[in-house]
């Protein structure tokens, strides 16, 4: 079956969830944490996309950007690429290291591009990593308390106020606020359910003996379905 066409952006503004292949740890130390946000920096001075949160969790990493002067799909494998080779000579190891390929989701107006943000930078807590956002060392939280690297603070803190101190107290309130939030959540893939599997539910669940159903119409995936 062909892949789902990626929804394109109005705004050329993503969140985008990367993940280990199994859900295995794809930062083992700090050095790797280290190695991909290197990654982004060098990628963003060559394609000049704009990054405004990151979030480096031990099998998966969330990002919120916007699109550069490559179409997404192209940006993200060659980071992805780029850090998949110096992982594997690191460790050794041949293969994949990413999870089919990366999730994306437009972020079109400014309600949700603060709340992807949000979510971003809580994603350590809720996973219980971190006591609290500023207390998690791999994430883009840090830049705006601090020194931006990598991150365009400057076009987030303007969305809370014109005066940066105004700007700064209200960002930390914001992203402090307690939510519900969930966008591109890791979760198990559904597995797709075959004929046979349905027909041997069917028949677990009610009892009936294979040599009945032989005996009547034979039925097609979406009519057992109505069960």
């Amino acid at each position: 079956m062909p892949r789902a066409a990626r929804k394109k952006s109005a705004t050329n503004i993503y969140h985008i969830m990367i993940r280990g292949i199994n859900y295995q740890n794809i930062f083992v130390d700090n050095e790797d944490n280290k190695k991909f946000i290197d990654t982004l920096a060098r990628y963003r001075k060559d394609i000049e996309y704009e990054i405004y949160a990151y979030c480096l969790m031990g099998n998966h990493i969330h990002l919120l950007l916007k699109e550069g002067n490559e179409e997404l799909a192209n940006m993200m494998k060659r980071i992805g690429a780029s850090y998949v080779y110096w992982y594997n000579w690191q460790y050794n190891r041949k293969g994949h290291l990413f999870q089919d390929r990366f999730k994306s989701e437009p972020v079109e107006n400014d309600t949700y591009f603060l709340t992807v943000l949000r979510y971003i930078h809580q994603n350590p807590v809720k996973a219980g990593l971190a006591d609290n956002i500023e207390a998690y060392k791999w994430s883009s939280y840090k830049e705006y308390i601090m020194q931006a690297e990598i991150v365009n603070t400057d076009f987030v803190l303007a969305m809370f106020a014109e005066d940066r101190d105004k700007a700064l107290e209200r960002f930390q309130k914001f992203n402090m606020e307690a939510n519900n939030d969930k966008c591109l959540e890791i979760t198990a893939e559904r597995k797709t359910i075959s004929d046979k599997e349905i027909r041997q539910l069917v028949l677990n669940k009610y009892n009936i003996e294979p040599a009945k159903l032989h005996n009547e119409k034979p039925k097609t995936q979406t009519e057992v379905l109505k069960y």
